[in-house]
């Protein structure tokens, strides 16, 4: 189960009740009402010895001296990593209900994410995070570079999607002299040097060219082509890696009793409103498939220690795109928060296809 622990069947049977009692009712609970209510059927005193262990191992703890126990940080971690049940069907029924709520969005990319956003905080409850998909870097296809007058150049090319861009350049004096028809055969044997080594490149990594690739017939133009690929790259600037992320759900969150206390509600607040850039890396984690499942202590940011933070990247036409979150307590519904992001992220990815 985890090198430093090993639960009994009982321990794990006792364990399950206690978070999933927890969870539905923010009550501690004693080894009574476990017994009452989950038809374990062992002694009382099982259940007690079971708790204890439980306590001593660092799943479970007393909020009071008198109160039951409720689980840790690492009670939930357990639970969610070997004791949890997976609902696939609550993942299906959430891609099949924004379906049928979003069809009329679908087109249109923040309509879509903003409802979806919405839809989602209204079935779970908690706070939903989505982070619009990152725009693809642009790839040259090829490039042509025309004379338009004695003292300029017009740069033209054309992008993997079939995206065309232009750019206008004044010609470095050694070359606004020159003679028109030479200047326009040595022009069209720089475009093929260049769409050789340069095609399929992003344009953002444009100034990466190695100059001692160019031939001496070219070295004349080495001004001209530090100023074209510079041009370029400052065009088409790599994509930001932190955007604005759309969340939803803060009205829904207020009813969970853990957010009775200002304290808590203002930190909450303050994350999503004023440091999104730091929330940003935690649910946007292309590289990492399947669900990521951050609960209290676990969360690298301090404000967040107090939420359990669910994950999970939706793909764009097949490339990484963006991620859906969901923020609550840790006293969270794990089977269904995990099947909810699930289904979102699968609904996105079809969607954006």
């Amino acid at each position: 189960m985890n090198s430093d622990i090993t639960l009994t069947h009982r321990q794990q049977e006792v364990l399950r009740a206690t978070v999933r009692h927890y969870v539905a009712t923010a009550e501690p609970v004693g080894s009574k009402t476990l017994l009452e209510e989950y038809k374990l059927k062992v002694s009382p005193a099982t259940i007690r010895s079971a708790m204890s262990f439980l306590e001593k191992a660092g799943l479970l703890y007393q909020p009071h001296t008198s109160a039951g126990r409720v689980p840790s940080d690492f009670g939930y971690r357990i639970y969610v990593d070997h004791l949890l049940t997976p609902v696939p069907e609550v993942a299906q029924q959430v891609v099949s209900f924004l379906q049928q709520r979003l069809h009329q969005q679908e087109h249109i990319l923040e309509l879509l994410l903003r409802g979806a956003a919405q839809i989602l905080a209204s079935l779970s409850g908690y706070v939903i995070l989505i982070t619009p998909p990152q725009p693809y870097p642009a790839y040259l296809r090829h490039l042509q570079l025309l004379q338009v007058d004695p003292g300029h150049l017009l740069v033209i090319l054309v992008t993997d999607t079939y995206e065309t861009h232009s750019c206008r350049l004044a010609l470095p004096a050694t070359l606004a002299t020159a003679e028109p028809q030479s200047l326009g055969k040595e022009l069209e044997l720089l475009a093929n040097f260049l769409n050789l080594h340069l095609r399929s490149k992003a344009l953002t990594e444009m100034g990466n060219l190695d100059w001692g690739m160019i031939d001496r017939e070219f070295s004349r133009y080495g001004e001209l082509l530090h100023q074209l690929l510079g041009e370029l790259v400052q065009r088409h600037q790599a994509p930001a890696q932190y955007t604005q992320i759309l969340v939803s759900g803060l009205a829904e969150v207020l009813r969970q009793p853990e957010f009775a206390a200002g304290h808590q509600l203002q930190t909450m607040l303050h994350l999503l409103e004023g440091e999104q850039e730091q929330i940003w890396p935690l649910i946007t984690s292309p590289s990492r498939p399947g669900v990521r499942v951050w609960i209290g202590a676990e969360n690298p940011l301090e404000p967040m220690q107090n939420f359990a933070l669910i994950s999970a990247s939706y793909q764009r036409g097949g490339l990484p795109g963006g991620s859906v979150g969901m923020l609550g307590p840790t006293r969270m519904l794990y089977e269904q928060a995990i099947a909810t992001v699930e289904g979102a992220a699968t609904y996105l990815s079809t969607v954006l296809s």
